[in-house]
């Protein structure tokens, strides 16, 4: 229900201002709409100019995210946590989202309750852009270990694991140039 009024009104809201920049355009000297961050970065969404990074566990939250996003038109980069990726691989990997997720974590709060270690993994092979992430702050310096996981838990080939924590955030962030690997350049 959210989503049904937000939209909908960051698209008037986008419309206000066009209107408005085009009368400035004119000659004229209109009244600017009242300004509202919330329904900026909304619009910003719905234009392809901020970039969809969302927060989801459970695979009822992740379908609903992806319906809102088909029915306004705007992309999802990735979901975090996303914890029931796997229940909805094939769904996230046809609309080309990316999945962030944690390496062994499940059953400590309700929407972690269907999480699995294979996660990470069974999004990998459905051709999900996926990673593993922590919220922890002596996990995250070393996340290799985390890696180490979906080797263990899902038989994960080593190198294309160690690529969850390193290359394939990277991309996700779209700083892939920059850092993620150390390959030439």
């Amino acid at each position: 229900a959210v989503y049904q009024r937000a939209f909908p009104r960051a698209l008037e809201y986008a419309n206000e201002w066009a209107a408005y920049q085009a009368d400035v355009s004119g000659g004229h000297d209109p009244a600017p709409p009242r300004e509202d961050i919330r329904l900026e970065a909304l619009s910003g969404i719905l234009a392809g100019t901020i970039p969809v990074h969302s927060h989801c566990y459970r695979a009822d939250g992740i379908l609903m995210l992806m319906r809102a996003s088909e029915q306004f038109g705007f992309r999802i980069a990735t979901l975090q946590h996303v914890l029931e990726g796997y229940k909805v691989a094939k769904e996230m990997a046809d609309l080309g989202i990316g999945g962030s997720t944690f390496g062994d974590w499940w059953s400590y709060k309700l929407e972690a309750f269907d999480a699995i270690p294979q996660n990470a993994a069974l999004m990998d092979e459905a051709g999900i852009l996926s990673s593993i992430n922590s919220d922890d702050d002596e996990m995250v310096r070393r996340m290799y270990v985390e890696a180490a996981k979906s080797v263990r838990y899902a038989n994960m080939d080593r190198v294309r694991a160690l690529a969850l924590v390193t290359l394939f955030p990277a991309r996700q962030l779209e700083i892939d140039g920059q850092t993620g690997s150390i390959e030439t350049g």
